[in-house]
């Protein structure tokens, strides 16, 4: 059983996107020749969401893209049915000779953004590629650090963060998930 907390709400993830948004047009000087890549399923949304404030912002719209990195992983198993066997044609064209911002919901030990660069790196040869995620919650396993953070959460490696957007998930939160102290042990 796990107790559970609110650690973001609705309002405290668009204050954290909008200053993603910020941060990303001041570090690269404006939006010419950036992509954004949200990493399926939950950074693609949060990538439309920056996307729509870099438009407020700027007055120009950034290209978005979505990236399917199942057969990247290491810790599952790839199938035909699980995943794109190819980089889509469109994605090939969005990434070559492009500052990059690949998005995803939450940072843990690396591994899912080492399977994005891979993936990325069949699509061809950006320019750079920079990260940014909502949640940083630490322990890495591998030398990968965002340049966007939403909030940083430090954990323990029994606990869990959950990220509920309303396009799949009907509402707008991250959560964090305690074990019960006397379930840790067992």
């Amino acid at each position: 059983m796990l107790d559970s907390r609110v650690i973001m709400d609705e309002s405290a993830i668009r204050r954290a996107l909008t200053r993603i948004a910020h941060e990303m047009v001041e570090k690269n000087k404006g939006i010419q020749g950036c992509v954004l890549i949200g990493i399926r399923t939950r950074g693609i949304y949060l990538a439309r969401r920056v996307a729509e404030r870099i438009l407020d912002i700027e007055g120009h719209p950034i290209a978005v893209g979505e990236l399917d990195i199942t057969r990247y992983r290491d810790d599952r198993p790839f199938t035909a049915e699980s995943g794109d066997l190819l980089p889509d044609e469109e994605l090939k064209l969005l990434v070559k000779d492009k500052r990059i911002i690949l998005f995803d919901d939450v940072l843990y030990t690396g591994r899912t953004i080492r399977a994005a660069l891979d993936a990325l790196m069949d699509c061809g040869r950006p320019q750079s590629i920079q990260l940014a995620v909502l949640v940083d919650r630490g322990h890495r396993e591998l030398p990968i650090r965002p340049d966007y953070v939403g909030k940083n959460v430090p954990t323990s490696k029994h606990e869990q963060i959950d990220v509920s957007l309303s396009e799949i998930d009907e509402s707008d939160c991250v959560t964090i998930m305690h074990p019960r102290e006397a379930e840790i042990g067992r």
